[in-house]
């Protein structure tokens, strides 16, 4: 097992690598320029503009911009973001943590969701039930993650106010709010982002999960289960559901990549202070080292993801448990 989760490291890091060496090039060769706004200023001379490329080293070869990067990331430095004026990691230090909540509270939901889902149509395959949760789980699987998000605005926050419609705190009555109060804040302005990626993830959760389950429910052990007279939701969940959570493990590993996506429209909607927010406006600001950083950061959650798909297959499959 530690040869395996070594090797599956070393992998990780070649991964990461080569995904950080391939967005720099195409983030340095992409048109725009980060101090386009001020090139374009006449006030501006000439003197000025030089200096301001040289003291970002954008005045330097790619390759020698690149040998300088990696430099200052193996220092652990990830550079100065251009439009915000701090360092990155501090904008990332405030940014990255908001997404993993999102990401955690819809991971979680969308996988217990799609698989009561799955459980119920199943159990019923061919029947009304099953149709209808097909029909849904069919829509909320294709619609775009945007204009679902635009929907729940229009429905839960402007016809009928519940929740608030942006952010993640209230900006004006957070700070005076009590330890619970803030609690409650935060999880309001979560509800919208989160269901969106939730009603958005359960449904390839369910779709996935339902085939697996009927895969698995004509087996000759569940068919010597009903023989002996044991229930059908009992022969479902306890013999059946853990031989068909093999396909969703795997897709486990996958939903960080979608999730990550998802969030980047979904934050850009609902104005969630996350990491799809920064890279939407570092990609708009043309802020190299703050787009850059992100890349890897997401990338590393992708990779991260992946492995730990990996690991709980093992868990799950005896048959892979050896360390070839």
């Amino acid at each position: 097992m530690a040869r395996y989760l070594l090797r599956r490291l070393a992998q990780v890091a070649v991964v990461v690598a080569l995904v950080a060496t391939i967005a720099f090039i195409l983030i340095h060769l992409a048109p725009g320029d980060p101090f386009g706004a001020a090139m374009d200023n006449p006030n501006v001379t000439d003197a000025v503009r030089a200096q301001w490329r040289a003291a970002y080293g954008l005045d330097r070869p790619l390759p020698q911009q690149f040998a300088s990067y990696l430099g200052s990331v193996a220092r652990g430095d990830l550079g100065w973001s251009f439009s915000l004026q701090r360092p990155v990691i501090d904008v990332l230090r405030d940014a990255l943590p908001n997404t993993l909540l999102l990401m955690s509270i819809a991971l979680a939901a969308s996988f217990s969701l799609g698989i009561a889902l799955a459980i119920a149509q199943a159990s019923r395959a061919g029947s009304v039930t099953d149709r209808v949760l097909g029909g849904i789980s069919l829509f909320f699987f294709s619609v775009p993650e945007f204009w679902l998000a635009l929907m729940i605005v229009v429905l839960l926050a402007y016809r009928f106010p519940i929740f608030p419609i942006g952010g993640m705190v209230d900006s004006v009555m957070h700070s005076s709010l009590t330890s619970w109060g803030k609690f409650i804040d935060v999880a309001r302005h979560t509800v919208l982002p989160a269901a969106t990626l939730t009603l958005l993830f359960s449904a390839v959760v369910a779709r996935y999960q339902r085939a697996a389950l009927l895969d698995v429910l004509p087996a000759e052990y569940v068919r010597t289960a009903r023989a002996k007279g044991v229930p059908e939701r009992s022969i479902v969940r306890r013999h059946a559901l853990r031989n068909a959570l093999l396909p969703v493990i795997t897709l486990f590993g996958l939903a960080f990549p979608a999730l990550l996506t998802g969030a980047v429209f979904v934050e850009k909607v609902f104005a969630w202070p996350g990491m799809g927010l920064v890279i939407v406006n570092s990609i708009e600001s043309r802020d190299y080292p703050l787009l850059m950083a992100s890349v890897i950061i997401g990338s590393v959650l992708v990779a991260a993801g992946s492995l730990l798909a990996d690991l709980l297959y093992r868990v799950a499959d005896p048959r892979i448990r050896d360390d070839r």
